[in-house]
């Protein structure tokens, strides 16, 4: 007989881990790919405890899932052993297509391909792999199985994706304000007419947890020097592209130099591209900035350097975006500092448009079941927050660009 494997996890102890098929699922090469690949990016720069791996995330989740399933069924709902392992594999599954420094990069090497479409790809090869094993998985994960409270437990307001990651990051980061009551959330959670609902004694749960989300978006995710560190990657990467274009060589690892050297048509994952992917993590990454902080190029070795000795942009987040005026100045100033063309110093500057919605009941509300039968939305049940703000767009311009001597 052999022994029930375990694991000891951080944030939940000890996790028994999957038997049967899903154990071989849980140890396949593209879901181990993931323990390369940071759960944070590049938040390490400010928390630095914040070293821990997509695979770590995966498995947390994969623990809150099966819980979930439990609870359900103690409930009276039926979840057949085929719907179980298919919901389970989904959520095992649900981050495959998550590239180096998870989303940092994620429309940078691949141009209009999400890491759910890359999941995705990778669920179909696998599937094949398995002869059709994963169907209801798939099935589950794109949300056309006939249940689709299952899929809502893999990509919803109250995911267990999201019930791991908000704990996972605050624990990894120190920021206690993410340390929410995941436990207490799966035990309320009920399903009526095919639809996750919240029992109303855990109504206080749900407001803690939204507003944790909301502070570990601006304090973690958010984080203007964590966002300074990525858009000094994403631009060294479009530095490393543009001079490969121009025929100068720069070393990287084959996988890497794929997406470096290949002009890939955007929202289009070919085979050959996705063969390359799965070869790609943080590693291949990082090896190419330290050998390209001695590359001729300059703006190349500038940006290198600055990424491995921490010299950061320097990052402005504003209402406002700065004036055209104003960026030309710092470019003309950037270009004359370091004896450059302009159009060379445009690589040391970045803005873009940082957008959050905490909430968005249109796509998947959060409803509260009372005693007496009744449903109502959480924007509606909840005497203490404010769910308006929670739900209103945020956006903001974040500016940054090498700091000026």
């Amino acid at each position: 007989m052999n022994k029930r494997k375990i694991i000891n996890d951080p944030v939940f102890g000890f996790i028994n881990l999957p038997t049967g098929f899903l154990y071989e699922v849980y140890q396949h090469p593209y879901l181990h790919r993931l323990t390369r690949i940071k759960q944070l990016g590049m938040s390490s720069f400010v928390y630095p405890g914040a070293q821990h791996t997509r695979f770590l995330h995966t498995t947390g989740a994969m623990y809150l899932m099966m819980e979930a399933v439990q609870h359900l069924k103690n409930k009276g709902h039926q979840i057949t052993t085929e719907e179980a392992e298919g919901v389970i594999a989904a959520i095992l599954l649900h981050d495959l297509g998550h590239g180096p420094f998870s989303h940092a990069l994620e429309h940078v090497l691949i141009p209009e391909v999400s890491h759910e479409t890359i999941s995705l790809l990778l669920m179909e090869r696998m599937n094949h792999q398995f002869n059709g094993r994963l169907d209801v998985a798939i099935s589950i994960f794109k949300d056309e199985y006939p249940k689709r409270f299952l899929h809502q437990l893999v990509s919803g307001n109250l995911d267990m994706d999201r019930l791991d990651y908000l704990r996972r990051d605050s624990f990894f980061t120190g920021v206690s304000e993410g340390n929410i009551g995941s436990a207490r959330i799966i035990k309320m959670l009920n399903v009526v007419d095919d639809r996750l609902v919240v029992e109303a004694k855990g109504i206080y749960s749900i407001e803690n947890y939204l507003m944790s989300r909301s502070l570990m978006y601006w304090q973690v995710y958010l984080h203007k020097t964590s966002l300074a560190a990525e858009k000094m990657l994403e631009n060294l990467i479009l530095r490393a592209r543009h001079l490969i274009a121009k025929g100068v060589s720069v070393p990287a690892s084959p996988a890497f130099s794929h997406f470096l050297s290949t002009s890939l048509q955007p929202g289009v994952m070919d085979d050959t591209s996705l063969d390359h992917f799965i070869n790609l993590d943080d590693t291949d990454i990082w090896t190419a900035i330290k050998a390209w902080q001695t590359h001729d190029d300059f703006i190349l070795s500038l940006l290198s350097k600055g990424l491995i000795d921490r010299r950061l942009f320097k990052m402005e987040m504003t209402k406002e975006a700065p004036t055209t005026e104003r960026l030309e100045n710092d470019i003309t100033t950037l270009a004359a500092t370091y004896g450059i063309s302009q159009e060379d110093a445009r690589f040391l500057t970045s803005l873009s448009m940082v957008t959050t919605n905490m909430y968005n009941a249109e796509v998947d509300s959060i409803d509260i079941l009372y005693n007496d039968g009744l449903i109502r939305p959480i924007t509606t049940a909840s005497d203490m927050l404010n769910l308006d703000v929670l739900s209103k767009e945020v956006c903001k311009y974040a500016y940054c660009h090498v700091r000026i001597k």
